[in-house]
Protein backbone atom coordinates (compact mmCIF):
# COMPACT_ATOMS: atom_id res chain seq x y z
CA UNK A 1 0.00 0.00 0.00
CA UNK A 2 1.49 3.42 -0.92
CA UNK A 3 2.22 6.15 1.59
CA UNK A 4 -0.28 8.35 -0.19
CA UNK A 5 -2.69 8.17 -3.08
CA UNK A 6 -4.63 10.81 -5.05
CA UNK A 7 -7.77 9.95 -3.12
CA UNK A 8 -6.00 10.23 0.23
CA UNK A 9 -4.94 13.79 -0.61
CA UNK A 10 -8.54 14.94 -1.01
CA UNK A 11 -9.75 16.84 2.06
CA UNK A 12 -12.61 15.30 4.07
CA UNK A 13 -16.04 16.90 3.90
CA UNK A 14 -16.45 20.19 5.78
CA UNK A 15 -16.74 19.34 9.51
CA UNK A 16 -19.06 20.90 12.09
CA UNK A 17 -17.99 24.07 13.90
CA UNK A 18 -16.57 22.28 16.98
CA UNK A 19 -14.51 19.98 14.77
CA UNK A 20 -13.23 22.93 12.76
CA UNK A 21 -11.96 24.46 16.00
CA UNK A 22 -10.07 21.27 16.80
CA UNK A 23 -8.65 21.09 13.26
CA UNK A 24 -7.43 24.66 13.52
CA UNK A 25 -5.73 23.77 16.81
CA UNK A 26 -3.88 20.85 15.24
CA UNK A 27 -2.81 22.97 12.30
CA UNK A 28 -1.18 25.33 14.78
CA UNK A 29 0.33 22.44 16.79
CA UNK A 30 1.77 20.43 13.91
CA UNK A 31 5.28 21.89 13.90
CA UNK A 32 5.64 21.77 17.70
CA UNK A 33 3.66 18.62 18.43
CA UNK A 34 6.51 16.12 18.75
CA UNK A 35 8.75 17.93 21.26
CA UNK A 36 5.84 19.07 23.45
CA UNK A 37 3.27 16.27 23.29
CA UNK A 38 5.67 13.39 22.58
CA UNK A 39 7.07 13.02 26.12
CA UNK A 40 3.69 13.62 27.75
CA UNK A 41 1.95 10.83 25.82
CA UNK A 42 4.85 8.38 25.48
CA UNK A 43 3.59 5.80 28.01
CA UNK A 44 0.09 5.76 26.57
CA UNK A 45 1.00 5.54 22.93
CA UNK A 46 3.50 2.72 23.56
CA UNK A 47 0.89 0.78 25.51
CA UNK A 48 -1.59 1.21 22.65
CA UNK A 49 0.94 0.04 20.05
CA UNK A 50 1.88 -3.03 22.11
CA UNK A 51 -1.74 -4.01 22.68
CA UNK A 52 -2.60 -3.57 19.00
CA UNK A 53 0.47 -5.56 17.93
CA UNK A 54 -0.58 -8.54 20.05
CA UNK A 55 -3.74 -8.84 17.94
CA UNK A 56 -1.92 -9.47 14.68
CA UNK A 57 0.00 -7.87 11.86
CA UNK A 58 -2.51 -5.52 10.20
CA UNK A 59 -3.12 -2.38 12.27
CA UNK A 60 -5.12 0.76 11.57
CA UNK A 61 -4.22 3.81 13.63
CA UNK A 62 -6.84 6.54 13.85
CA UNK A 63 -5.50 9.98 14.66
CA UNK A 64 -1.97 9.12 13.58
CA UNK A 65 -1.06 12.80 13.71
CA UNK A 66 2.63 13.47 13.13
CA UNK A 67 3.56 9.80 13.40
CA UNK A 68 4.75 9.79 17.00
CA UNK A 69 3.82 6.10 17.28
CA UNK A 70 5.80 4.88 14.26
CA UNK A 71 8.72 3.59 16.31
CA UNK A 72 6.38 1.96 18.85
CA UNK A 73 5.10 -0.67 16.41
CA UNK A 74 7.16 -3.83 16.26
CA UNK A 75 8.91 -4.92 13.04
CA UNK A 76 6.71 -7.07 10.83
CA UNK A 77 3.51 -5.15 11.45
CA UNK A 78 1.70 -3.34 8.64
CA UNK A 79 0.38 0.00 9.86
CA UNK A 80 -2.12 2.19 8.03
CA UNK A 81 -2.48 5.61 9.64
CA UNK A 82 -5.23 8.13 9.07
CA UNK A 83 -5.80 11.67 10.27
CA UNK A 84 -8.18 14.48 9.41
CA UNK A 85 -5.45 17.14 9.75
CA UNK A 86 -3.56 17.80 6.53
CA UNK A 87 -0.80 19.57 8.45
CA UNK A 88 -0.27 16.61 10.79
CA UNK A 89 -0.31 14.06 7.97
CA UNK A 90 2.28 16.11 6.06
CA UNK A 91 4.69 15.79 9.00
CA UNK A 92 3.99 12.05 9.30
CA UNK A 93 4.60 11.49 5.59
CA UNK A 94 7.91 13.30 5.80
CA UNK A 95 9.00 10.94 8.59
CA UNK A 96 7.84 7.85 6.71
CA UNK A 97 9.66 8.95 3.56
CA UNK A 98 12.95 8.63 5.46
CA UNK A 99 12.66 4.85 5.19
CA UNK A 100 13.22 4.35 8.93
CA UNK A 101 9.72 2.94 9.49
CA UNK A 102 9.06 0.13 6.98
CA UNK A 103 6.10 -1.03 9.09
CA UNK A 104 4.18 2.10 8.00
CA UNK A 105 2.41 1.09 4.80
CA UNK A 106 0.01 4.02 4.18
CA UNK A 107 -0.81 7.46 5.56
CA UNK A 108 -4.17 8.77 4.50
CA UNK A 109 -6.05 12.03 4.96
CA UNK A 110 -9.40 10.65 6.09
CA UNK A 111 -12.31 11.32 8.45
CA UNK A 112 -12.65 8.56 11.04
CA UNK A 113 -16.43 9.02 11.05
CA UNK A 114 -16.57 7.62 7.49
CA UNK A 115 -13.66 5.28 6.84
CA UNK A 116 -13.05 4.62 3.16
CA UNK A 117 -11.63 1.21 4.04
CA UNK A 118 -12.91 -2.36 3.54
CA UNK A 119 -14.71 -4.30 6.25
CA UNK A 120 -12.93 -6.97 8.30
CA UNK A 121 -9.54 -5.79 7.05
CA UNK A 122 -7.52 -5.17 10.23
CA UNK A 123 -6.41 -7.23 13.20
CA UNK A 124 -6.58 -4.16 15.43
CA UNK A 125 -7.60 -0.51 15.34
CA UNK A 126 -5.54 1.73 17.64
CA UNK A 127 -6.99 5.08 18.69
CA UNK A 128 -4.43 6.75 20.98
CA UNK A 129 -5.52 10.08 22.48
CA UNK A 130 -8.18 10.76 19.84
CA UNK A 131 -11.57 9.25 20.70
CA UNK A 132 -12.49 11.98 23.22
CA UNK A 133 -12.00 14.67 20.57
CA UNK A 134 -14.28 13.17 17.93
CA UNK A 135 -17.51 14.91 16.96
CA UNK A 136 -19.36 11.58 17.32
CA UNK A 137 -17.23 9.02 19.18
CA UNK A 138 -19.93 6.36 18.83
CA UNK A 139 -19.95 6.77 15.06
CA UNK A 140 -16.16 6.42 14.97
CA UNK A 141 -16.31 3.29 17.12
CA UNK A 142 -18.94 1.82 14.81
CA UNK A 143 -16.55 2.36 11.92
CA UNK A 144 -13.72 0.79 13.91
CA UNK A 145 -15.91 -2.26 14.56
CA UNK A 146 -16.71 -2.50 10.86
CA UNK A 147 -13.12 -2.53 9.63
CA UNK A 148 -11.63 -4.79 12.34
CA UNK A 149 -11.96 -8.55 11.83
CA UNK A 150 -13.98 -10.80 14.16
CA UNK A 151 -11.67 -11.56 17.05
CA UNK A 152 -9.75 -8.33 16.49
CA UNK A 153 -9.69 -5.42 18.90
CA UNK A 154 -10.23 -1.69 19.15
CA UNK A 155 -7.52 -0.28 21.42
CA UNK A 156 -8.12 3.09 23.04
CA UNK A 157 -5.84 5.17 25.24
CA UNK A 158 -6.93 8.50 26.66
CA UNK A 159 -7.66 10.52 29.75
CA UNK A 160 -11.27 10.01 30.83
CA UNK A 161 -12.97 12.56 33.04
CA UNK A 162 -14.69 12.06 36.36
CA UNK A 163 -18.36 11.12 36.15
CA UNK A 164 -19.67 13.48 38.84
CA UNK A 165 -18.79 15.78 41.71
CA UNK A 166 -16.23 18.56 41.89
CA UNK A 167 -13.74 16.69 39.69
CA UNK A 168 -16.32 16.46 36.90
CA UNK A 169 -17.05 20.20 37.21
CA UNK A 170 -13.33 20.93 37.00
CA UNK A 171 -13.01 18.72 33.92
CA UNK A 172 -15.80 20.58 32.14
CA UNK A 173 -14.21 23.91 33.00
CA UNK A 174 -10.79 22.81 31.75
CA UNK A 175 -12.32 21.48 28.53
CA UNK A 176 -13.94 24.83 27.80
CA UNK A 177 -10.52 26.45 28.16
CA UNK A 178 -8.56 23.73 26.37
CA UNK A 179 -10.83 22.97 23.42
CA UNK A 180 -9.12 25.61 21.28
CA UNK A 181 -5.86 23.72 21.84
CA UNK A 182 -7.42 20.34 20.94
CA UNK A 183 -7.72 19.15 24.55
CA UNK A 184 -10.58 17.41 26.39
CA UNK A 185 -10.78 16.66 30.12
CA UNK A 186 -14.44 15.78 30.70
CA UNK A 187 -15.17 12.76 28.49
CA UNK A 188 -16.67 9.97 30.68
CA UNK A 189 -15.67 6.34 30.16
CA UNK A 190 -19.31 5.36 30.76
CA UNK A 191 -20.08 6.68 27.29
CA UNK A 192 -17.85 3.97 25.78
CA UNK A 193 -19.41 1.32 28.00
CA UNK A 194 -22.88 2.30 26.79
CA UNK A 195 -21.72 2.05 23.19
CA UNK A 196 -20.34 -1.45 23.76
CA UNK A 197 -23.43 -2.57 25.70
CA UNK A 198 -25.65 -1.60 22.77
CA UNK A 199 -23.72 -3.85 20.37
CA UNK A 200 -23.97 -7.65 20.62
CA UNK A 201 -20.72 -8.02 18.64
CA UNK A 202 -18.52 -6.02 21.05
CA UNK A 203 -17.15 -6.85 24.50
CA UNK A 204 -14.88 -4.91 26.84
CA UNK A 205 -11.78 -7.09 27.11
CA UNK A 206 -9.66 -4.86 29.34
CA UNK A 207 -9.69 -1.53 31.12
CA UNK A 208 -6.71 -0.40 33.17
CA UNK A 209 -4.98 2.76 34.29
CA UNK A 210 -1.44 3.23 33.07
CA UNK A 211 1.64 3.92 35.18
CA UNK A 212 3.12 6.04 36.54
CA UNK A 213 0.24 8.20 37.78
CA UNK A 214 -2.89 6.59 36.36
CA UNK A 215 -3.78 9.69 34.37
CA UNK A 216 -4.33 7.68 31.18
CA UNK A 217 -6.51 4.61 30.73
CA UNK A 218 -6.08 1.81 28.21
CA UNK A 219 -9.25 0.05 27.06
CA UNK A 220 -9.54 -2.90 24.69
CA UNK A 221 -12.85 -3.67 23.00
CA UNK A 222 -12.99 -7.03 21.20
CA UNK A 223 -15.19 -7.71 18.20
CA UNK A 224 -16.75 -11.11 18.81
CA UNK A 225 -18.90 -11.59 15.69
CA UNK A 226 -19.95 -10.08 12.40
CA UNK A 227 -20.77 -6.39 12.72
CA UNK A 228 -24.12 -4.87 11.66
CA UNK A 229 -24.37 -3.22 8.27
CA UNK A 230 -22.92 0.27 7.96
CA UNK A 231 -25.33 3.03 8.98
CA UNK A 232 -25.36 6.09 6.70
CA UNK A 233 -23.85 9.15 8.36
CA UNK A 234 -26.18 11.88 9.57
CA UNK A 235 -25.67 15.31 7.94
CA UNK A 236 -23.21 17.44 9.96
CA UNK A 237 -24.56 20.15 12.25
CA UNK A 238 -23.17 23.61 12.64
Amino acid sequence: MPLASPESNSPPQSPPAAARETLAAYARWAALYDPIIGPICATGRRAAARAAGRCGRRILEIGVGTGLTFADYRPGTEVVGIDVSAEMIAVARHKAASGRFPQVRALLLMDAHNLDLPADDFDAVAVPFAITLMTSPERVLDECARVVRPGGEIVLVSHFGAEDGAAADLGRHLTRIGRAAGLCFDFPFSRLKRWAAARPDIELAERRRLAPFGVYTLARFRRTAASPARVPAAPPKG
